[in-house]
């Protein structure tokens, strides 16, 4: 399992099986038909996109169009293979699951709980903090957190669990605490009552609380992060740093985390509350990781590169990884699960969430900013060297000096950008994401069959397709 495995232990895995991996588990994917996948298509498609880039002057690359288009499976050059891509249905063999679905109104009522545990005196403190909860985010954590509730409802569970008194969670701990959630703001009937499907599978009410939190801390991350990056747009609004300051920013963000770690307290579990904590701590460290970019004094040659990716690895797992696996971990302790199910549903979080960056970062190479919601091609601006970089600076040793100033000359930024088309960076970013997305997905072969954990691996496998 990776969570055994360390940083430098991955790489090695891609470095001494990389042709292995660039066809990795593509059968997966697109069934038994023994036709070229499009995903092998995908990473054919690199090549093509590498050939015109070196037909191009610095300053003419051209990025795809962003169109999807119905799959033929005859596309030629990189633009078709990925438009077509992102139009694909999952495996012939099992049923597509809708996983907003299954879950239903466990995730469809998230943003109005939010709203309501976001409640303040101040108008204007309520506007900021509530700001990015204005557009349409993707609620992949909160999603993850419910779908886990469900798959491992079924699997074993400690023999001394005993489920809390559910209204509890809307309850003061400390006698004489104002209520942020008076009697009556929630539905008694529906928000303290679990949620069970035609399976038996169900979403505690803690579980339920626990998917806002996750979704909270995250939302809190963007707007100190924005700050930061003196980024201008978020989830296609204008970020709240631009929209109210700076300050307003950092303190709207302040406040989401201390109203997810009072809802936190309130869920009455210690090592939940344990886990989420040091989910709040990594990302911290995870963006001091990410300001200083590469180890300091690393060593030259291939030790050097060896070190920056280890490096790159573990800022990635402290910034995107943690929340999700021990987000993930958290739901399967509130529903009472055995350490062994938690362990797997951590190990399911940190590989799905290193593939989610690892595509994330691809992304940034190769599509617009009306796809992602926020700024195209921002890493190499900040001075971010990412997995595509890092990979192509295998292949073109002249990377190195432009990495270690972070990209900060005329031209450094244009000049990484052609040699990553040119390397086999994309392909390699790819394939490693598809490693993890496979680990992944042979955690959650571990748990009993449900439409909850179908949905899991659908969604992982989806992830590789995904644009924004």
């Amino acid at each position: 399992m990776l969570s055994t495995l360390g940083p430098r232990a991955v790489r090695h895995a891609w470095t001494t099986s990389a042709t292995t991996t660039v066809h990795f588990s593509t059968s997966r994917l697109v069934g038994n038909s023994k036709t070229v996948s499009p995903l092998e298509k995908l990473s054919q498609g690199f090549n093509v996109l590498r050939a015109t880039v070196l037909k191009s002057p610095i300053g003419k690359v051209i990025q795809p169009t962003d169109t999807s288009l119905p799959f033929t499976g005859e596309a030629i050059t990189w633009s078709q293979a990925i438009r077509e891509a992102q139009s694909l249905v999952q495996p012939s063999n099992e049923p597509i699951i809708d996983p907003v679905k299954l879950v239903g109104r466990d995730l469809w009522e998230l943003k109005g709980n939010i709203g309501k545990l976001l409640g303040s005196k101040h108008p204007f403190l309520d506007t900021v903090a509530k700001h990015y909860f204005g557009g349409e985010g993707k609620y992949v954590r909160p999603l993850l957190v419910l779908l886990i509730a469900q798959a491992t409802s079924i699997a074993p569970k400690q023999p001394s669990w005993i489920p809390i008194d559910y209204p509890s969670i809307d309850t003061p701990i400390s006698h004489g605490l104002e209520n942020i959630t008076p009697k009556g703001l929630f539905d008694q009937d529906i928000h303290y009552t679990p949620s069970i499907n035609h399976q038996g599978c169900y979403i505690l009410p803690t579980q339920r609380r626990l998917a806002e939190i996750s979704e909270m801390i995250h939302t809190a991350s963007l707007l100190h992060d924005d700050v930061i990056d003196a980024s201008e747009s978020r989830r296609n609004l204008p970020s709240a740093n631009a929209s109210f300051g700076n300050k307003m920013a950092v303190l709207g963000g302040d406040f989401l985390l201390a109203r997810a770690s009072l809802a936190l307290a309130r869920l009455r579990n210690a090592e939940c509350t344990e886990l989420m904590a040091t989910c709040i701590a990594n990302l911290v460290e995870g963006e001091f990781m990410q300001l200083k970019n590469t180890q300091d004094d690393v060593a030259q040659g291939e030790e050097g590169k060896r070190s920056t990716f280890d490096y790159y690895i573990e800022k990635t797992y402290m910034k995107t990884g943690s929340l999700i696996a021990q987000s993930c971990k958290s739901s399967a302790v509130l529903g009472g699960s055995t350490h062994e199910v938690s362990a797997i549903a951590y190990t399911f979080g940190r590989n799905l969430g290193l593939a989610f960056q690892l595509i994330d970062d691809l992304l940034d190479f190769t599509v617009s900013a009306a796809d992602l919601g926020k700024p195209a091609g921002a890493d190499l601006k900040l001075g971010l060297a990412t997995a595509p970089v890092l990979f192509a600076w295998e292949e073109f040793p002249a990377l190195e000096p432009l990495i270690k100033r972070k990209f900060s000359q005329e031209g450094d930024e244009e000049q990484a950008r052609v040699l990553v088309y040119q390397s086999d960076g994309l392909k390699k970013t790819l394939s490693l994401a598809k490693m993890h997305c496979q680990l992944a997905i042979d955690s959650l072969h571990q748990l009993p069959p449900s439409d909850a954990r179908s949905a899991l691996i659908q969604l992982t496998q989806k992830l590789l397709t995904r644009r924004s």
